[in-house]
């Protein structure tokens, strides 16, 4: 259906516009060629609601030849042609209702009072045409404007949505062929351990695996699992590794990316305890102010260690991951200080529930 009429509003609207239009050219023609503004009424009024919808048909001009895709040449002509057929048509349906009326007793001759207004009949037939025309232009232009900035949302979203699983995906095998490697190590000299390293593994990996697939999980979810990843790496490291955390009451509801923290306990442990003959402890506050969450993480290291190239993917992905998810609403920070490494996030903390570990 016609658009314009596809509501009562929009048709109603629309005849008052037509009935304002055959208004002014009623009293623009009366005194003209001895017409009165009840000749000019009684033709021009009702040839305005029907020239109305001949009108409609501009709107299928323009999508035939749309503005910015079509041939200039091509516009032009389909323009001048469809205008030229337009104002034909107005005129015609203009003598037409001008000899009926000249039938209604009272506004005879009315039919030779019009054969002499032909010319401007033709002018403003085709000048209403064109203006119902650049009207249409206008409103596909919107249509088109808006259709193309939700597909490049539904593209950004997409884009995002295939760089969060992309980055997503670097964690777990990273995790897991570390741990394998470790399990091929304890194998030989401790069996007992080699074993239990890989039922936890397994225990963590199928958790991994269900939180990973939500976009959001609770923190407490995200901190128990962070816990498994160090009942893990005590196999490997014993005594040399603790884990303390200072949770304020209530943090835990607030909802965080799945597998945030991992990557960043991963390098506290490989990059800062495996470091230190003695070990350290790798400690977790996480604080709620302001509705931003903060999470900071901190672990010793060694010093005079030899800088490594690079860090590896943790930090780097945590904060692609943090601007991909929050923009610029969320940070992540590095601080080295006094044989201490320091990593704080912040991030904005809506609660919410979630099914536990």
């Amino acid at each position: 259906m016609q658009p314009t009429l596809a509501r009562g509003s929009r048709a109603a609207l629309y005849l008052a516009v037509c009935l304002g239009v055959g208004g002014l050219l009623s009293a623009a023609l009366a005194g003209r060629s001895g017409l009165t503004l009840a000749h000019a009424a009684a033709v021009v009024l009702p040839l305005a609601i029907v020239y109305g919808f001949v009108c409609l048909s501009s709107r299928y001009v323009c999508r035939a030849t749309p503005l910015g895709t079509s041939a200039t040449p091509t516009i032009v002509a389909n323009i001048a042609g469809s205008t030229l057929v337009a104002s034909a048509l107005w005129l015609m349906l203009a003598r037409g209702f001008a000899w009926v009326v000249a039938r209604i007793p009272g506004l005879a001759a009315t039919d030779r009072l019009f054969a002499g207004e032909s010319a401007l009949l033709v002018v403003v037939g085709a000048l209403v045409y064109l203006l119902t025309l650049a009207a249409y232009y206008v409103v596909l232009g919107i249509d088109q404007a808006r259709v193309t900035e939700q597909r490049a949302l539904e593209a950004q979203l997409m884009a995002r949505e295939a760089e969060l699983k992309a980055l997503r995906a670097q964690i777990e095998p990273h995790f897991l062929f570390n741990s394998l490697n470790s399990i091929s190590a304890l194998t030989a000299s401790d069996p007992a351990g080699a074993r239990q390293m890989c039922l936890l593994l397994g225990e963590f990996l199928r958790a991994s695996l269900s939180l990973g697939a939500r976009d959001r999980i609770r923190l407490a979810d995200e901190l128990a699992l962070t816990e498994r990843f160090f009942d893990i790496e005590r196999v490997r490291y014993g005594a040399r590794l603790s884990f303390e955390q200072a949770i304020e009451p209530g943090v835990g509801d607030c909802l965080v990316p799945p597998l945030l923290l991992q990557p960043l306990a991963e390098n506290a442990v490989s990059h800062g305890i495996a470091s230190l003959l003695e070990g350290g402890t790798v400690r977790l506050e996480a604080t709620r102010t302001d509705e931003m969450l903060q999470v900071v993480l901190e672990n010793p290291f060694d010093g005079d260690r030899p800088r490594a190239a690079r860090r590896g993917v943790g930090l780097e992905n945590v904060r692609r991951r943090l601007a991909t998810h929050y923009g610029s609403l969320a940070s992540l920070e590095v601080d080295e200080a006094g044989g201490r490494f320091r990593v704080t996030l912040r991030l904005p903390s809506p609660e919410g529930s979630g099914v536990g570990l």
